[in-house]
This record gives C-alpha cells, sequence and structure tokens, in this order.
C-alpha cells in the first residue's frame, strides 16, 4: 500500500535529496519526460527553502542538490543496465512493469547510488533506501526493496561484503 508522503527525514540533506530523487524519477516516468527537465522544475520549484512550507507540501527544503540531481542523472543514463540488474534480481512473479511505480523508482534510485563506486557505503545506501521505502510504504514493501537493494549492492559492491 502506497502512503499519500513520506514521512520528513528531519534536517537530513542526504536523505531528502534521496526522497525528490524517488519523486523526480516517478515523475519523469509517469509525465514522459527527460531527466534534466525534472531536475530543473525540482531545483526550481520543490528543493530549498521556502516560507510556511515543507515536506509535507512535496518539497525538500534542505535537499543536497548536488546529490540529488547525481542520483536522478546516474539513474536514467544507466537506466537500461540498472533495469536488467533490477529484472535479474527480482522474482519471476515481479517484473518490473509489475512493481508500484513509485518502487520501480526507489529501486532505481538506490540502484543508481549502488551503481556509483565513489558513491557511500553500500549499507549506507540501502539503510537509507529502508527507511525512504518506509515513509511511502506499509506491509511487506520496504523489507522487498530492502531485500532487493541488497542482492544488488553484493552484486555490485561484493568487496564491500568480503571478509566480514
Amino acid at each position: 500500500m502506497t502512503k499519500a508522503r513520506p514521512q520528513a527525514p528531519g534536517s537530513r540533506p542526504r536523505t531528502s535529496a534521496r526522497v525528490a530523487a524517488v519523486q523526480a524519477l516517478f515523475q519523469a516516468e509517469q509525465m514522459q519526460v527527460s531527466a534534466e527537465r525534472v531536475i530543473d522544475e525540482f531545483v526550481r520549484h520543490r528543493l530549498g527553502a521556502e516560507p510556511g512550507s515543507g515536506f509535507e507540501d512535496g518539497r525538500a527544503p534542505d535537499a543536497n542538490v548536488p546529490l540529488f540531481g547525481r542520483i536522478v542523472r546516474t539513474a536514467t543514463a544507466q537506466q537500461d543496465t540498472l533495469d536488467a540488474v533490477l529484472a535479474d534480481t527480482l522474482s519471476a512473479d515481479w517484473p518490473m512493469e509489475r512493481l508500484d511505480p513509485v518502487l520501480r523508482a526507489l529501486l532505481r534510485a538506490g540502484a543508481a547510488e549502488l551503481w556509483m563506486s565513489d558513491g557511500p557505503p553500500a549499507r549506507v545506501v540501502i539503510n537509507e533506501y529502508l527507511d525512504i521505502a518506509h515513509g511511502f510504504f506499509d506491509g511487506d514493501i520496504p523489507g522487498m526493496a530492502n531485500g532487493v537493494l541488497d542482492r544488488i549492492a553484493h552484486r555490485l559492491r561484493t568487496a564491500e561484503f568480503q571478509g566480514g
């Protein structure tokens, strides 16, 4: 079950950037527009402080804008590759097309960050997207997202999981 809006992450600019990236990827897919157009719209209208508005209004006032842009650009530039990795990770009963569009955007954003070899540790990425998933979904979906991202992390960042 999809929730109406994620919970506010407080003053966590990197988390806010990730939530905004999920929302931007969802919007780009739904509206069939380019990543650059959505990034521009978010930077101009949804990121940054505006008096009297916040996360509950669809804004991410403290988002780390460079991270937001990097996630969205990586997810869209590498979408075919990342979608193939996701498809290999998902069960045959749940192909990409069957996933809730918000969950698909979340998994693409998480996979994009795991794709970035110079990004934060894989466990940090997985935990961040698990928190975000709990903001968007009830029930078993956050656990499923956690499992998918964990398997992708082990595949893309093998060295981080060796030896302990």
